[in-house]
């Protein structure tokens, strides 16, 4: 139904634009067709992230034909939400039907809107915002601690290492006493992050790094992603917990894409709870089990909080809690739209962000 549902709607969308640029760009019928060919084309790459087509491909082809493909479905969305509001404007009789039709000026403000609104997104991604976050504890901690929290980074053929470098330089001026990802920092392949070595990257992190897999580690190849892990010093924790500083328990839960998961119950029967209990999950489905196996505090990532308006919406109406600060009882959580970002990058109505928490005693 899912699968049904995602291929219909972008169809709907696609033959919605194409019947609006045929009546609006006086060209003739030949021009028109190839530039709806085109679009179609566009559209097509986004299918080459599947099966690890991209793979075939010289690493910056792939590059280019991924930014593209995925690109366009966010572009088809807001051309989508144009037209629909200029065809409710006509039928209210506020918009003249005569725009519609073979009207050059139209078309060019069409464009200039466009434009605009994705260069303003692209800029808004570029821009990581530093989310401070205080999180006091009743349990004993022989200092105040300082936690950089990160999620969905997203490294591949659109997050290269030249960006992850930024990122890490970003992380390493916090001098945190740890640092957390709560899943995703592999995007759909681990080869671009193999062939520019970006496990080495991770090796500049000045502190420990503790993380858990997410969706996009299966999509990737878990033994691959499991082996990243290990090249880039990077303490994974699937199914497993750890302490840290002889003060923290750390647990990291396997994606829920493992059908074989442990329960956050069985994670923590032989933990000791008088000491302070990070949970990283992924997917901040079912958050009422931290709250129920006295978990003090949970990150997850995944939702991206949709990545672009109205898609953060839909994410809202999903989760409980699909961004930011939130608390059950006794236990605090804290949902990241993410450090990176899949496919396009635009950032529209949302905020690519890292956290940097502070955990103490409560005074």
């Amino acid at each position: 139904m899912w699968a049904f549902l995602f291929m219909l709607l972008p169809l709907a969308g696609i033959a919605y634009i194409g019947w609006h640029v045929w009546t609006l760009l006086p060209l003739h019928w030949v021009w028109k067709t190839l530039l709806i060919l085109l679009g179609l084309a566009c559209f097509g790459l986004l299918f080459l992230n599947f099966k690890g087509k991209l793979d075939t491909f010289p690493l910056a082809v792939s590059q280019v034909l991924y930014e593209i493909g995925t690109s366009s479905i966010f572009v088809m969305l807001y051309l989508v939400l144009l037209f629909l509001v200029l065809d409710l404007g006509r039928l209210c009789r506020l918009i003249p039907r005569s725009i519609f039709y073979d009207n050059w000026y139209t078309a060019a403000g069409i464009f200039v809107v466009i434009f605009g609104i994705f260069l303003c997104g692209n800029i808004h991604y570029k821009n990581k915002v530093r989310v401070p976050l205080e999180v006091k504890t009743t349990k004993p901690l022989p200092k105040a601690y300082k936690v950089v929290m990160l999620s969905d980074l997203h490294l591949g053929y659109h997050n290269p290492r030249k960006e992850l470098a930024r990122w890490v330089d970003m992380i390493n001026a916090e001098q945190p006493d740890f640092i957390l990802i709560a899943g995703d920092i592999i995007d759909i392949s681990v080869r671009p992050l193999i062939e520019e070595d970006m496990a080495a990257e991770f090796r500049r992190l000045t502190a420990p790094v503790y993380a858990c897999l997410g969706n996009h580690e299966y999509y990737s190849g878990e033994p691959n992603a499991q082996k990243f892990y290990k090249d880039a010093g990077i303490h994974l924790l699937s199914d497993s917990a750890t302490e840290v500083d002889s003060t923290f328990v750390i647990i990291g839960r396997d994606d829920r894409t493992n059908l074989r998961r442990k329960s956050v119950e069985d994670l923590i029967a032989n933990v000791d709870k008088s000491k302070f209990i990070l949970l990283l999950d992924h997917q901040p489905y079912n958050l009422e089990l931290a709250e129920q196996a006295g978990i003090d505090f949970q990150l997850s990532g995944h939702t991206h909080r949709g990545q672009v308006w109205p898609a953060s919406w839909v994410t809202d109406a999903i989760y409980e809690c699909s961004w930011g600060s939130h608390q059950r009882g006794n236990t605090q959580y804290y949902v990241s739209s993410g450090l990176g970002i899949w496919g396009g990058k635009f950032r529209i109505g949302t905020q690519s962000e890292y956290v940097v928490a502070v955990i103490k005693n409560e005074p």
